[in-house]
């Protein structure tokens, strides 16, 4: 197993403040996960480096990030094996909400910001949530990059447990190189949701 040392929290390591980052460049953005990819920042390290933050099912309105394996894959044109998903419901079988993997760095950190209005306090601590529903968002002009990023999930699906983002990193975590696409590149995925955002 390795040391504490070697999978020492990438949170400590990067910390970024979502009200200060939210109208930085396309450059800027670019720069800091070149970083974080110098850094060797893979799913697996994401999962291991605090034990303390891994669950067993879902909250609304928290961050998560997980393994997860596609029922209908064979269908699918492209998808991501490791999402990060603000879940805004449970469903019988499992959740929906926003995989915010399908946006580029800059529009994740952009609708984040926005949907920061939803929040259910302002300390950032882990009582923090984001409380939405899709009809909330859906048709409103700021809420429109959300559109690609709604996923379906099945709990029956998940390859992993879930490692919850504590709300002060949630920022960091969207700047994580972490998205497994499988079928495409994560530049045609990107490709891909902007047209679904400018049709919309």
């Amino acid at each position: 197993m390795a040391k504490k040392s070697e999978l020492q929290n990438i949170f400590e390591r990067n910390q970024y403040d979502l009200a200060n980052i939210a109208k930085k460049s396309r450059s800027w953005f670019d720069q800091q996960v070149q970083a974080m990819a110098r850094q060797g920042v893979t799913p697996n390290k994401v999962l291991q480096s605090e034990a303390s933050q891994l669950a067993t099912k879902i909250v609304p309105g928290n961050m998560y990030m997980y393994f997860y394996d596609p029922k209908m894959k064979q269908t699918l044109p492209y998808y991501d094996r490791f999402p990060l998903v603000l879940p805004y419901r449970a469903t019988a079988d499992g959740f929906i909400g926003l995989n915010l993997h399908y946006l580029p760095y800059q529009l994740r950190i952009v609708l984040l910001d926005n949907l920061m209005a939803f929040k259910t306090n302002n300390k950032m601590n882990e009582n923090t949530r984001i409380k939405y529903s899709w009809a909330m968002i859906d048709g409103v002009s700021k809420y429109t990059a959300a559109q690609p990023c709604i996923k379906q999930y099945l709990v029956s699906n998940v390859r992993s447990p879930f490692r919850l983002i504590h709300p002060t990193d949630w920022a960091t975590a969207l700047l994580l190189p972490v998205e497994r696409f499988v079928g495409s590149s994560k530049e045609n995925v990107w490709a891909d949701s902007k047209r679904t955002i400018r049709r919309a």
